[in-house]
């Protein structure tokens, strides 16, 4: 089964919970109705981002900081300081924030999640540790270092005297002021981070990877060659080991990669189930339909079905301030209809529309959008009962509906096979014009019935001669943006 994986921002919901009940709600005590509603969805993940222990060095940082400022002003006009917990990529133990419940809450969370066959995701912050973490003043040979002040660095009292420790980054952006940068170059480095995940992957059923790709060594060499260390390069790629290690010992834990520059591949060989399809995502906002279509063909199958596809999460804008609604119901079932993990982020399905910075532990109230909330649940409700998402599902390549006519490039078209002999039909037309093509089937015993077709998402309603199907393919008509799922099944 692919995974329908659900993102929620853990302190805000938390404290929208405890504001409805009038009482403090920690992950010990989650409604029942939450579950209930996830469960009901189809929901077989979900992340709770962002319930790490933070601290207050990262914190200062988070309130100091101008452009933060600006964007809680706007977001959450009035906020106070104590609205602002610091980022939960600033991380000062992988402990579980007592306010939010601690590793006792952390657990009868995931109990509770267990009992209706939902599985928890957890936050692997690779790349660095925040200002706070123990290990600054207690290990400071596991981090990137610089022989003096610099830009990007930062002084550091130890128990070795003082230091100069860089704080973490990637190659194309300046410094993050609340982290410290973990030195890959290090043998030790990597054993102590190896456990950390170990300790990690012991209380949940699979981590989503910060900035994943910045671990491989060439991007680390280049990101870190102002600053050599003292050591000689390690060998080998720290994920291979590591991802090895963690499903040895907790066989069928999944692995989800932030990952971007064309690197989803060679993560993907490294041992990650699935890693962020950006591209597509592009394509979806810029409305590139046959930039689309062409990626998608073209990319190997097994590929495709290791990507996790999405339509917003919290690095980017509310997709419903970017699309509109026709546009963002076929995105959406372009997205949900694919091979490979579908990613849905808390607050898409009513139609969101602040973008939260995650250094904020309260957001504003939006009401929902009764058309998105509406749309949302009659996809996931009829997805759920379909055979999308259950066994192979695969792409297929439209044939030209007649000559001089290229609106078959626009379309996406994903066959997944039922109940035999049935199967469905995932298709869009991501174009703003009415389109056009013939879908190819390739189904056994396809010429040796009559079959009956229903769109499962609309009221239409066919019969076709399987040897026209067998020959030809399945004709289609649709207007812009239009998105269909139809079910196929022997009329005779």
């Amino acid at each position: 089964m692919h995974p329908l994986l659900y993102e929620i921002n853990t302190r805000c919901w938390l404290a929208e919970l405890s504001q409805a009940a009038g009482r403090a709600i920690t992950l010990a005590d989650i409604p029942a109705a939450e579950f209930a509603n996830w469960q009901r969805l189809g929901f077989t993940h979900i992340w709770l981002m962002g319930v790490w222990t933070t601290g207050p060095r990262s914190r200062a940082e988070a309130l100091k900081s101008a452009d933060l400022r600006r964007g809680y002003d706007e977001i959450l006009p009035g906020w106070k300081e104590k609205d602002v917990a610091g980022s939960p990529y600033s991380i000062a133990a992988y402990e579980v924030a007592r306010e939010l419940g601690g590793e006792a809450g952390l657990a009868q969370f995931r109990a509770d999640l267990f009992r209706r066959g939902i599985k928890l995701l957890l936050d692997f912050v690779p790349n660095h540790l925040g200002l706070d973490h123990p290990w600054l003043s207690e290990k400071p040979e596991l981090f990137v270092q610089s022989a003096g002040p610099q830009d990007g660095v930062f002084a550091q009292q130890t128990k070795s005297g003082p230091r100069w420790i860089a704080n973490g980054k990637d190659p194309y952006f300046p410094a993050w002021t609340d982290v410290a940068q973990l030195d890959y170059r290090r043998v030790d480095t990597r054993a102590a981070m190896q456990d950390l995940l170990l300790s990690v992957a012991a209380r949940c059923d699979g981590v989503r990877c910060d900035m994943a790709m910045l671990l491989l060594n060439e991007v680390f060499a280049r990101t870190w060659q102002h600053l050599p260390s003292s050591k000689s390069p390690v060998s080998g790629e720290f994920w291979d080991v590591a991802i090895r290690a963690v499903k040895q010992a907790h066989p069928g834990f999944l692995f989800l990669a932030e990952v971007y520059w064309d690197l989803e591949a060679g993560m993907q060989s490294l041992g990650f189930d699935y890693t962020y399809d950006k591209h597509l995502y592009d394509d979806l906002m810029w409305s590139r339909s046959v930039a689309a279509q062409s990626r998608l063909l073209g990319l190997r199958p097994e590929f495709v079905a290791a990507c996790a596809h999405f339509l917003e999460n919290h690095d980017e804008p509310r997709v419903a301030t970017r699309l509109d609604f026709e546009v963002h119901r076929s995105a959406a079932l372009v997205m949900l209809g694919l091979p490979g993990m579908r990613f849905l982020h808390e607050g898409q399905l009513t139609g969101a529309r602040f973008k939260i910075p995650v250094q904020l532990a309260r957001r504003p109230i939006e009401p929902p959008q009764p058309d998105l909330v509406k749309m949302y649940e009659h996809l996931l409700a009829t997805l759920k009962a379909s055979a999308v998402g259950q066994g192979e599902g695969r792409l297929l390549g439209p044939r030209q509906a007649w000559p001089n006519n290229p609106s078959g490039q626009d379309f996406i078209l994903v066959f997944w096979p039922a109940q035999l002999p049935a199967f469905e039909l995932v298709v869009v037309n991501l174009a703003p014009h009415r389109s056009q093509c013939y879908a190819p089937l390739s189904v056994d015993g396809l010429a040796e019935h009559h079959w009956s077709i229903r769109d499962l998402l609309g009221a239409e309603r066919y019969t076709r001669v399987g040897s026209d199907l067998a020959q030809q393919g399945f004709y289609l008509d649709l207007p812009p943006r239009g998105a269909q799922l139809f079910r196929f099944e022997p009329a005779s």
